[in-house]
């Protein structure tokens, strides 16, 4: 198939795509990476009248160290800067395909806010945060508050993520990241990633939940006490009980590298 008419526009300032977004709303997406927008389009998903492309905005694929990452919105998952982050060298190879990730950005992930996406689950996991820019300024959202459901986000229909943040790893801390997935690529039937420090355990789960999510779990037994506390639909490819021990297994198994990491 192919997209329904639309009209596309490559500004050469933020300020020039703000004033589009702000223009015409939810009528409005923005081109990145593209590598899910375009599928959606295709298959007349989703049906913009109008399609702004950012990647001519000076300043939007930078990314800067400094107490913590910042990633701007045009920055590709295979930019080898942003494996500054310990937690995004164990995410990366898992996204999709090479081909995909030198296309695809890291803020496109996360404005997509696929449930199934490695990348929020990843911020979510750390911490990180949102800035979303619009006419009417910046304003920064925490990740677990941005993701709200199965592609639906904090983001009003005029703003623009321009960068996500990254808080670095402090000393004695470690993560990791497991998932399983039928084909390497395909998006995972289950996934987890785990921040150690000390006694202290972070849990996230995605794929068997309507978006990432932080889970409050025994650090004595973390992987019973997340899966007691998901509820997997299931699928034609696992069946929900199936899809809970898989949440039992793979978040003690990063639990039990991010505290080895911890202490190396």
């Amino acid at each position: 198939m192919k997209p329904a008419p639309f009209e596309y526009i490559r500004p050469e300032t933020l300020e020039e795509a703000l004033d589009a977004l702000a223009e015409s709303g939810e009528e409005a997406k923005v081109l990145a990476g593209g590598q899910s927008l375009v599928p959606a389009l295709n298959m007349r998903l989703l049906r913009p009248t109008l399609l702004v492309d950012v990647n001519r905005i000076v300043g939007l694929d930078e990314v800067t160290t400094n107490g913590a990452m910042t990633i701007g919105a045009t920055v590709r998952q295979s930019d080898s800067r942003i494996r500054a982050h310990p937690l995004l060298v164990d995410v990366l190879p898992h996204i999709g395909h090479f081909v995909t990730r030198n296309r695809g950005t890291v803020c496109g992930s996360i404005a997509h806010a696929d449930a199934a996406a490695e990348l929020p689950l990843a911020l979510v996991t750390i911490r990180g945060s949102v800035v979303a820019a619009s006419q009417r300024g910046r304003r920064e959202i925490a990740a677990d508050e941005f993701f709200l459901g199965p592609y639906t986000t904090a983001l009003e229909p005029d703003e623009l993520v321009v960068k996500t943040i990254w808080p670095e790893a402090a000393d004695g801390e470690g993560f990791a990241f497991e998932e399983l997935a039928q084909r390497r690529g395909d998006y995972a039937l289950a996934m987890a990633a785990a921040c150690a420090r000390g006694d202290e355990v972070r849990v996230a789960v995605g794929s068997v939940v309507d978006r990432p999510t932080l889970l409050d779990v025994d650090p004595e037994h973390p992987g019973e006490s997340a899966a007691a506390q998901v509820d997997p639909w299931g699928s034609i490819h696992a069946s929900p009980a199936y899809l809970k021990q898989l949440v039992r297994v793979l978040v003690d198994r990063a639990v039990a590298r991010a505290r080895q990491r911890a202490t190396a």
